[in-house]
């Protein structure tokens, strides 16, 4: 995989006349993992979310690989390969595994190479081969092997581990760090701040929609105001 870089300057955004992010400024480095961590209703969700179009950009500007996208239809991001899992999985329950890994390759860019993207996430998650005829199921590696069936360059996970049993937890984490072994570039939004910064190059944290500290992703986690405010340490 080839991933790609992303840099956000000033970004404002929210929900109709709601602003939940206050003019931040991200740097996502091609091929590293990038955090956001927070707590919750700090702007994480949000800011993914303009990234890929699903919320307007009031302010600021959005670069991917140097080229300006904040004007750009979400279809049109997912085909340059920003690619977004969201929180609730939204996965089709009266639809078999399968048919919903299907779905994810909807992008002209993917819709040519579908056998082998699927050959590709059933080899990345077995379980999803084991189950590929079943309906639902495994729901959070479902909607994650699903965002890979639209070859992202730039994944954006937004709290992939939730509610999930500690098992399935380092699972989840384990393919995150394999996928960014192979050149993907990944921002992760995760409530498990612990295994979100030893994993990740750089973090960002925020807070009230604004970023309030930012560094190399271990040396947040030795922050002693991160351990107290978010490991209770």
């Amino acid at each position: 995989m080839t991933g790609g870089s992303l840099d956000i300057q000033g970004l404002v955004s929210g929900y109709g006349k709601v602003r939940t992010v206050h003019g931040i400024d991200v740097s996502v480095l091609a091929g590293r993992v990038t955090a956001l961590v927070g707590s919750n209703g700090a702007g994480k969700s949000t800011t993914m979310r303009a990234v890929v179009g699903l919320l307007p950009v009031e302010a600021g500007a959005i670069h991917f690989d140097g080229e300006p996208v904040h004007g750009l239809t979400s279809d049109q991001r997912v085909n340059l390969g920003l690619v977004m899992v969201p929180e609730g999985r939204l996965i089709f329950s009266h639809m078999t595994v399968e048919e919903n890994l299907r779905i994810g390759a909807f992008a002209p860019r993917a819709r040519d190479r579908v056998r082998e993207n699927l050959s590709f996430v059933y080899d990345l998650l077995p379980r999803l081969a084991e189950r590929r005829r079943q309906l639902g199921g495994e729901q959070q590696m479902l909607a994650l092997g699903r965002g890979l069936m639209a070859e992202p360059r730039l994944l954006l996970l937004d709290e992939p581990t939730l509610g999930l049993a500690p098992v399935m937890v380092q699972k989840i984490f384990e393919t995150i760090e394999s996928l960014a072994q192979s050149g993907l570039t990944i921002v992760l939004a995760e409530q498990n701040v612990q295994m979100t910064l030893s994993l990740a190059a750089t973090g960002y944290v925020m807070e009230n929609g604004r970023i309030a500290l930012q560094g190399k992703g271990r040396e947040l986690l030795e922050n002693p105001d991160i351990r107290q405010a978010y490991l209770g340490i």
